[in-house]
């Protein structure tokens, strides 16, 4: 065989098995990134979480420190008809709601979570995740308006007893 024809065989086959390579590598190249979108959405969603916990336990603590102040009030009544004792029981009402509000959002951004880390389309997970992250964000102001708000309730309660 003549060296021009072995040469015209060997480009053949490689002219034949280069986009087989090819394919074969872009396959590679989009599992890895698929594996790497993964992996960051998962980063993403263990993320929210620790902020999420984080957030919790910030309110827990103001809800903790406001029960603590609302109980020395109670305390300080030397009166028993006093004419904020309703006002009281409404503050701690509205905390002792605080709280049943924050246990079952938390519960269901759980949910949320979990929902999001099933599906399967990553733009989709992501949209999801960014859409959790941002009502967790408007949830957390709502929150801490609320706690403003019984904070505010609770100062005037100890600036009227002060005042007696």
């Amino acid at each position: 065989m003549k060296p021009a024809a072995v040469l015209i065989r060997y480009l053949v086959i490689v002219l034949l098995l280069a986009p087989t390579h090819a394919w074969a590598a872009t396959d590679q190249l989009e599992e890895i990134l698929q594996q790497q979108t993964k992996a960051r959405q998962e980063q993403k969603a263990k993320e929210l979480q620790r902020q999420e916990q984080l957030e919790t336990l910030k309110r827990d603590q103001e809800l903790n420190r406001s029960q603590r102040q609302l109980d020395q009030i109670k305390q300080q009544k030397t009166e028993p008809s006093q004419p904020h004792q309703p006002q009281a029981a409404q503050t701690q009402q509205q905390l002792d709601q605080l709280k049943n509000d924050q246990q079952l959002e938390r519960l269901q951004n759980d949910q949320q979570i979990n929902r999001i880390q099933r599906e399967p389309d990553a733009s989709r997970q992501q949209q999801q995740l960014n859409d959790l992250q941002r009502q967790q964000q408007i949830d957390s102001l709502r929150d801490q308006i609320r706690r403003n708000q019984t904070q505010q309730d609770l100062d005037r309660l100890r600036q009227q007893q002060n005042l007696r």
